[in-house]
């Protein structure tokens, strides 16, 4: 009732000259200098609406999967093309998302406010997998805040993936917990709610990991082989680092050796001579993991 009563995120142009608010154009007459075509009521243009209707049908042909856009194009635009494909007797979209905004600092990121960062920037100042986690903690039908602090949170919150999976690298193969990947699929299978689904991915390496650490890697596989899983489904990889330089590798084994024999002293100078290279060090079951500070 609020759509119709013109009281959605877009204005209903020219809505008192209306018979009904809901009304839409079908056709534009012609303006100076736009593309026109001769009909029954004059020189014009097919309206908005009328345009992607038939982009769709003839592009993507009837019964199509998937129809999305932001969460304002739902009324007018979506509901106006899909009246006129039901007019014509067609099957149109199954299904239909309509996604957040992105936003900063509460407010919709957009070109006019100066507030506007594009994807290749973010990239290149961050780890692409992090922008996709990202997106992949917020439900795509909620706004979705970006900005550096939010960003640097993923980096972190993709620090924890990475190091479970440099941990769990040597757990033996086992079938995936049959259980936990229903959990997965009931939570993508509702309106695609990925927040949700990585929950569950996140709730996985603090269980995993306390296996781990009580020794009982048995338990702990068939967690592993769902969580390598559910990661696979949502296309995000882990547990990849640089390839580590001989040099580096050598000092990682000695520092095991150093370790191993108690010489704590020594131990210790390789882990700082280690991180002046600009190496962090992990100390784990399988022995000294060193990555890309």
């Amino acid at each position: 009732e609020d759509l119709v009563a013109g009281g959605g995120e877009r204005e209903i142009v020219g809505e008192g000259a209306k018979r009904h608010p809901a009304d839409f154009a079908l056709w534009k007459f012609a303006k100076p200098g736009e593309p026109a075509w001769p009909s029954p009521w004059g020189e014009g243009r097919p309206g908005w609406h009328t345009e992607c209707v038939v982009m769709s049908l003839d592009l993507l042909g009837e019964g199509f999967d998937l129809h999305g856009g932001g969460m304002d194009l739902a009324f007018p635009h979506h509901e106006n093309e899909r009246a006129q494909a039901v007019a014509l007797g067609r099957e149109f979209a199954r299904h239909w998302v309509h996604n957040g905004f992105v936003e900063v600092g509460g407010e919709k990121m957009s070109k006019s406010l100066g507030n506007f960062r594009n994807v290749p920037d973010l990239l290149a100042e961050h780890d692409p997998r992090a922008y996709r986690l990202l997106v992949l903690q917020s439900h795509y039908r909620s706004p979705l805040e970006v900005t550096d602090d939010t960003i640097a949170a993923a980096e972190a919150a993709l620090d924890r993936l990475d190091a479970l999976a440099r941990r769990v690298a040597e757990v033996p193969d086992a079938a995936p917990d049959e259980s936990r990947l229903d959990e997965f699929r009931r939570h993508m299978d509702d309106d695609l709610d990925t927040a949700a689904a990585m929950a569950l991915v996140f709730g996985l390496v603090t269980e995993v990991n306390r296996l781990l650490d009580e020794g009982d890697d048995k338990a702990a596989a068939p967690l592993v082989a769902a969580w390598r899983e559910m990661l696979d489904a949502v296309g995000l990889e882990v547990g990849v680092d640089d390839e580590v330089p001989e040099e580096i590798a050598a000092l990682a084994r000695r520092r095991d050796e150093a370790r191993a024999a108690k010489d704590w002293a020594t131990a210790d100078a390789l882990r700082d001579e280690l991180t002046a290279a600009g190496w962090s060090v992990e100390d784990t079951p399988a022995g000294t993991q060193v990555r890309r500070a």
